[in-house]
């Protein structure tokens, strides 16, 4: 268990890059001053203490996927991803049959009951599917998707011991009373994998959608007769746009319109990871299908975009060199965002007394040199 940082350039919450002392006690920062306490940890001077990162769209990494019913295989995603200077994460499911579903829900619920320490904190589940439609599917079973159902939702919700905080689905696929239902439990609803027109897709920001998921890919795209799902996305204050950017899955044009119609306090960066990240190139497995990863993409064997291999240091330091961002500009689409879209700013996402001691320690081109998670190392270069 870390005590803190002693005089060191740290992003302070209202504050920016400073000089502070940073105190830590029982997994909490306690203080941020002046005061030099040579009993604290040091940094180098091109190092930067800022918030730990959130992913909340991760699958795996590193020979383990979400929908392995292993409790080693979460911890495996954990502490592998603790590399990259992430803190946080959702553990992100596929469109499985129910059994499948119910077994991974089961073993995530264990293991986030084990409040394990040695790698990044497990703060929920996203549900990704199976409430999606066929033809925006991407990597999806297509067999296993369903139409949206509040009781089916209940189910999973139910196994999963209330860690269900984010579901995709396909709004015009029977989604209004699962979006109610979903607001009303604080739960985030995303929009994705879907074939909404911008008529439904703004009928659904109006019933509680507030985030949008991997933007631009596997959604109904822009006509200029029929904006669709993307334009409403764009178009919408409301509405927190997920951004896989690896520079595979969007192009640096298409990041550059995203920033300029949701403004940089609305862009979340994810990696859509797969068990393929922190691994060589060759064949993996997603939802129960080949993926074949070659030249740092993942694909199906009809080249369908499977996941990401992507770091989440290397798509912030992508982000930052495409619009031109500050550091801390470009750290906060990976702690502030999300964890304002999550609800969990009242504890994660930026440093400031009284939150999580949830750190990175990074240089100006996110090379990661330390992982935190609520006062304990769980990863040091």
């Amino acid at each position: 268990m870390i005590k803190g940082f002693n005089q060191v350039n740290v992003y302070v919450e209202g504050m920016g890059i400073v000089r502070k002392t940073v105190k830590v006690e029982n997994g909490k920062i306690v203080s941020i001053s002046d005061e030099i306490d040579d009993t604290l940890e040091t940094l180098k001077e091109d190092q930067i203490l800022v918030p730990g990162f959130i992913d909340k769209h991760i699958h795996g990494a590193n020979h383990s996927d979400g929908m392995y019913d292993t409790e080693e295989d979460i911890l495996n995603i954990a502490t592998t991803i603790a590399k990259e200077g992430v803190t946080s994460f959702l553990v992100t499911t596929m469109t499985q049959t129910e059994e499948k579903i119910d077994a991974a829900l089961s073993n995530i619920r264990k293991y986030i009951n084990s409040n394990k320490t040695e790698g990044a904190e497990a703060i929920g589940i996203h549900l990704e599917g199976p409430f999606i439609c066929t033809k925006y599917k991407g990597a999806q079973v297509e067999e296993c998707i369903v139409p949206c159902d509040v009781d089916t939702f209940k189910h999973y919700q139910e196994i999963s011991g209330n860690n269900i905080k984010q579901v995709t689905l396909a709004y015009e696929e029977n989604g209004k009373e699962l979006v109610k239902y979903l607001k009303s439990q604080n739960i985030v609803a995303s929009i994705g994998h879907t074939n909404a027109t911008s008529d439904e897709a703004f009928e659904g920001f109006e019933m509680g959608i507030t985030s949008a998921t991997h933007t631009y890919n596997a959604i109904r795209g822009i006509h200029h007769r029929e904006v669709g799902t993307l334009g409403a996305v764009l178009l919408a204050d409301s509405v927190y746009a997920e951004l896989i950017p690896d520079l595979v899955h969007v192009s640096q044009n298409a990041i550059k319109l995203l920033f300029k119609c949701k403004g940089k306090d609305q862009v979340i960066a994810i990696t859509d990871g797969i068990e393929s990240k922190h691994l060589p190139e060759g064949t993996y497995h997603l939802g129960g299908q080949e993926v074949f990863v070659k030249n740092g993409e993942a694909r199906l064997h009809d080249g369908t975009l499977a996941g990401s291999t992507l770091f989440m240091n290397t798509g912030l330091l992508n982000l930052k060199n495409v619009m031109g961002l500050t550091l801390e500009e470009t750290v906060d689409l990976a702690t502030k965002n999300p964890a304002i879209n999550l609800d969990v700013y009242n504890k994660k996402g930026s440093i400031k007394v009284g939150k999580d001691a949830d750190f990175a320690v990074i240089d100006n081109n996110f090379n990661v040199y330390m992982s935190i998670n609520r006062g304990n190392i769980i990863f040091k270069k």
